[in-house]
Formats: C-alpha cells, structure tokens, sequence
C-alpha cells in the first residue's frame, strides 16, 4: 500500500466549536441547527459538510492520478470519510450520518475512470485484499 499524507484528509474544522464539550454544545442552538441541518449550516469560523467532501473527493482525484491501478490507504476521520462514501454510494450528505465509520474500521472503494465500487463498508475484522 502507498501511504497518503495530505491536510486534505484532516478533521472537520468545527471553527469556534473546537475542544468544546457535548455538553458545553448542546446549550447552543446554532450547534443544534447544525445538528439538524449540517448540509446547510456551515460551523462558526469552520467549514461546511460540502467543503469537506470536496476536498475529500479532491485528495481521492489526487492519488489516482499519481498512482494509477495502486492500492492506496487513505487514513482520515469520521466525519470526513463518511461525506466520501456519501458521495460513492450517491447518498445524499443529508443522509451520510447514516453511514457508521467506527474507530480504526477500514472502507474499500475501488476506484475507476468510469465508476466506483464500495466493496466493504466499516469494515473492523482483519482485511484481505
């Protein structure tokens, strides 16, 4: 595998919401509309989800280019990896939290010129490729 390190596969930005706790969060009602709301409701002073999937789908664009027909391991967070898989499954980003992503659980996506295939999906049992 080729490893990818790139500032385009960090954390959502939360802006001013970072290192706050749930509970200091849910006493906001902006977090709330957020919550409700995430496709239309960008994060104070941080990003919103569909700047998350481009820069996502951005990276992915990247790497096939420069490593054509390699298998490649892209290491990222919850949040952004589910606004991918939203967007290889066709799911609109409205729906992506549906989409469980669990800690250290791999995704497979095999990616072609002409289409994708999501072969495994939160995968947390050894994989074999």
């Amino acid at each position: 595998m080729i490893p990818c390190v790139s500032s385009d596969l960090d954390e959502f930005d939360f802006g001013s919401w970072q290192g706050l706790t749930f509970e200091e969060l849910e006493k906001q009602e902006e977090w709330m509309r957020f919550n409700r709301f995430r496709t239309g409701t960008r994060a104070p002073g941080g990003e919103m989800v569909r700047e998350v999937q481009a820069r996502m789908l951005r990276q992915v664009e990247t790497v096939c280019r420069q490593h054509p027909g390699a298998l490649v391991a892209l290491v990222s967070h919850a949040d952004p990896l589910r606004t991918l898989l939203a967007h290889f499954l066709e799911l609109p980003l409205s729906l992506a939290h549906r989409v469980e992503i669990s800690p250290a659980s791999a995704s497979v996506v095999e990616v072609e010129p002409w289409e994708y295939k999501v072969k495994a999906l939160n995968w947390t049992e050894e994989l074999m490729l």
